[in-house]
């Protein structure tokens, strides 16, 4: 159809095409004398004129900008303090950049996070996970859990940690590790209140990484003892402690009606119900 705004005028459909509003829109300001066309057809259908489009294009800018309906109206029928009115609305818009600026860089922290893990450099994490840390690591672990709900919970706590909320995190660590080896070292017995409050510790400390039902902690105990590396790192602190600390794990979840043996992964979904 073609343009026929100087002549008869654009209908309601060719404006809502031109400005890029809803026909419903154009119907609700034009009932509420916002912005009205000027002329009808014999059958009664709207017409708006040039200067009407005019109009209904500062009632976009303004709507836009954040003003409410009857704000335009003022500013548009000249009852207002235009200028005022317009510097209030840049420091509205200043305000709502800024707030759209940190969120899109905590939403790159975000993506970086789910890439790669921890966001610190190699000397970061080597001066706080210690030299024999791999930076490759959370790379591959990545690649083999990245779809899971853990990944995902331990990217979000990843993004909004530091170099010194990791260090915190790796102290607790620590912290737990040698308690584990005082206690096995005092002879603690599995099932006991002590090793039961080590358990319960481990699961805290762990929270950092991502929430640790107790199913999942019986995992994981298999895990330590059985996976090499982190058998290595147990043994290391104490002969046998891998083992150990895997007994006091399976020994609290038995104590909350878990059986150890038929324990999996999944099951801490049934758990957190």
């Amino acid at each position: 159809m073609p343009d026929t705004t100087d002549a008869d005028g654009l209908t309601v459909g060719q404006v809502s095409a031109r400005l890029g509003v809803t026909v419903r829109a154009l119907h609700h300001w034009d009932e509420i004398g916002l912005a009205q066309p000027s002329l009808r057809t014999a059958a009664g259908y709207r017409l708006y004129t040039a200067g009407d489009l005019e109009r209904l294009h500062r009632v976009v800018v303004h709507r836009e900008l954040g003003l409410g309906l009857d704000r335009i109206r003022t500013v548009l029928d000249g009852t207002a303090d235009v200028l005022g009115a317009l510097r209030a609305q840049r420091t509205q818009v200043a305000e709502r950049i800024d707030r759209l600026q940190r969120l899109c860089a905590g939403l790159d922290r975000m993506i970086e996070a789910h890439e790669r893990g921890p966001l610190l450099t190699d000397e970061q994490q080597a001066a706080i996970f210690g030299p024999g840390w791999d930076p490759d690591g959370p790379a591959r672990a990545r690649l083999r859990y990245g779809d899971t709900t853990q990944w995902r919970q331990y990217a979000e706590r990843s993004a909004s940690r530091g170099p010194e909320e990791w260090q915190a995190v790796v102290d607790d660590m620590a912290d737990l590790d040698r308690a584990l080896g005082e206690a096995m070292d005092a002879g603690v017995l599995p099932g006991s209140p002590e090793a039961n409050r080590l358990v319960e510790r481990h699961r805290e400390v762990f929270a950092p990484y991502f929430p640790l039902t107790r199913q999942m902690q019986v995992c994981l105990g298999r895990m330590y003892e059985a996976d090499a590396g982190f058998a290595a790192h147990y043994d290391g602190i104490r002969p046998g402690l891998a083992m150990w600390f895997r007994r006091i794990i399976d020994a609290g979840a038995r104590a909350h009606g878990i059986d150890p043996d038929t324990a999996t992964w999944d099951g801490g979904r049934e758990e957190r119900r």
